[in-house]
């Protein structure tokens, strides 16, 4: 059994508040639930509103499933948010 570690940090232009920033990244946790049913949260910058950092979460089996897990969790961000996915990284325990 292998736990992977997911975070992204993405920048969105666009927002201009605290609340706008809610409402996107409240959506796109909730698809990232629901597609892949793994743990997801905003984990840093909370207080600056165009930058968005989140975390991830899951167990999975072994470690070439927790690779293309966050693999496609990462496409599947960039396909699902107009924001601009400045880094990623993960770590498979």
């Amino acid at each position: 059994m292998k736990i992977a570690v997911l975070r992204m940090k993405l920048r969105a232009p666009w927002v201009h508040s605290l609340k706008e920033k809610r409402m996107e990244v409240k959506s796109l946790l909730a698809k990232i639930r629901n597609k892949f049913q793994v743990s997801a949260a905003e984990v840093e910058d909370q207080d600056i509103h165009q930058s968005i950092v989140i975390g991830v979460a899951a167990i999975v089996p072994h470690k070439a499933q927790a690779d293309s897990m966050m693999e496609a969790i990462v496409d599947f961000v960039e396909e699902n948010t107009e924001a601009e996915l400045l880094e990623e990284e993960w770590e498979i325990r």
